[in-house]
């Protein structure tokens, strides 16, 4: 059995403000997230290990992907680090993988009560496939999707939780703090939580074949909305989109892959805030 794992770190217990998050200004604060990321992704590894998973990915998945401490990382899995990545966040996931867990992850844009709220890039308003608005949860799960993988276990604050399940009924959650605020929230002990995710992890990956991976109609119809004309301008010089309006941008495509590969170059040309 082969699982994928994709990790972040706004969703990881303890990380509550950007400068945590931020390798270029956040000092000692980002290196002890590192540290705690590093160490959820142990407890999701060692999960899909009890599972029986015998190949494992994990995809480190901010900011510039080399956050997870390499020595430290469970020896049971394969570190996939560094950029540039066409397919991001998911890279290298593939119709090979049984199970899809995204780690650490974050609500999407514009979510109340949830800790670092973001799609993709501090540019993007909101992004919607086929008139669903979705966040990095939904716009990685239709990825899997695609190759016919499910998402089985989704971990990251309260809000996101409830975001995963609206989207992907069946998943399997964590919420390893509750947002009292962007930057503020409840946060479990670490240690409860790496339990948690290791426990749940084991129940996911076992139960990888009754969970439905999440799959977009096609041709797919893709939604983007940025916060501010200056990247909306960088973004138009896309060809196969629609500028529509100020902000907003509409395009087709045949499949989901070539939807992705659409947005995320709108979103890298855009860049971030």
């Amino acid at each position: 059995m082969k699982a994928f794992i994709s990790i972040d770190m706004e969703g990881i217990c303890g990380v509550v403000r950007e400068i945590e998050t931020d390798p270029i200004k956040g000092g000692e604060a980002y290196q002890q997230s590192r540290h705690l990321m590093t160490q959820e992704a142990n407890a999701a590894i060692e999960g899909c290990v009890k599972a029986g998973a015998t190949e494992i990915l994990i995809a480190d998945s901010h900011w510039n992907f080399d956050n997870l401490i390499p020595e430290e990382l469970h020896e049971a899995a394969t570190l996939l680090r560094g950029t540039p990545r066409g397919f991001s966040m998911v890279e290298d996931l593939d119709a090979s993988a049984d199970a899809a867990l995204f780690v650490g992850y974050h609500a999407r844009a514009g979510t109340p009560r949830a800790i670092l709220d973001h799609t993709y890039s501090g540019s993007v308003a909101a992004v919607r496939v086929n008139g669903t608005e979705v966040g990095e949860t939904g716009i990685n799960a239709y990825l899997a999707g695609h190759h016919d993988v499910p998402v089985v276990l989704v971990t990251g604050d309260r809000a996101l939780t409830a975001e995963a399940k609206a989207l992907l009924p069946n998943v399997h959650t964590v919420a390893v703090k509750d947002a009292t605020g962007a930057t503020s929230a409840k946060n479990l002990h670490p240690k409860k939580a790496r339990e948690q995710i290791q426990s749940e992890a084991t129940e996911a990956v076992r139960d990888a074949k009754t969970i439905a991976p999440l799959r977009a109609k096609t041709p797919i119809q893709m939604v983007v909305e940025f916060r501010r004309t200056y990247a909306a301008d960088l973004a138009a010089m896309i060809p196969t989109v629609r500028r529509v309006g100020g902000l907003r941008f509409e395009f087709e495509a045949d499949d989901y892959l070539e939807a992705f590969r659409t947005f995320y170059a709108m979103v890298t040309i855009a860049g971030g805030e």
